[in-house]
């Protein structure tokens, strides 16, 4: 084998984990967010799924959890990235922002909460994906 060819099969690999640690970061979100508010329907805490919540108290808890698993997926996505971190996590962040936003565009008008959630939800992203990064980068020995 040639070293052009372990060359290329060394940046697959990195690419390969390069898109592994933004996705393990995003479905970590996405798996915790959606199991939490799958709790709180069974437990009778949320109303039933495709019912309209509109009480304020009940958004905030929704925005409030979801705000600590997008801290949690940006720490994810840093520690296993397979170089700079910051990086991958800019990238992640820059996903939920987009998601967040065609989320919000989406559901705004079928009025099925407070406006101000699914808008905080978009706003939210960037910084608290950043500050999960921020704390892998504190945490981590490697500076």
């Amino acid at each position: 084998m040639n070293t052009q060819a372990t060359s290329q099969q060394g940046r697959a690999r990195r690419i390969g984990r390069s898109v592994g640690a933004v996705l393990a970061g995003f479905l970590a979100v996405v798996v915790l967010s959606l199991g939490t508010d799958q709790l709180f329907h069974v437990l009778g805490v949320y109303p039933a799924w495709g019912q309209p919540m509109h009480e304020p108290g009940l958004n905030l808890l929704a925005l409030g959890y979801r705000i600590v698993y997008t801290v949690v997926g940006g720490y994810i996505t840093a520690r296993l990235a397979p170089h700079s971190p910051m990086t991958h996590v800019w990238v992640l962040a820059f996903i939920g922002l987009l998601l967040g936003t065609a989320g919000a565009i989406a559901t705004i008008p079928m009025d099925i909460g407070p406006r101000w959630y699914p808008i905080a939800l978009a706003a939210t992203a960037l910084p608290c994906t950043w500050l999960g990064g921020k704390l892998f980068r504190e945490r981590s020995p490697r500076r």
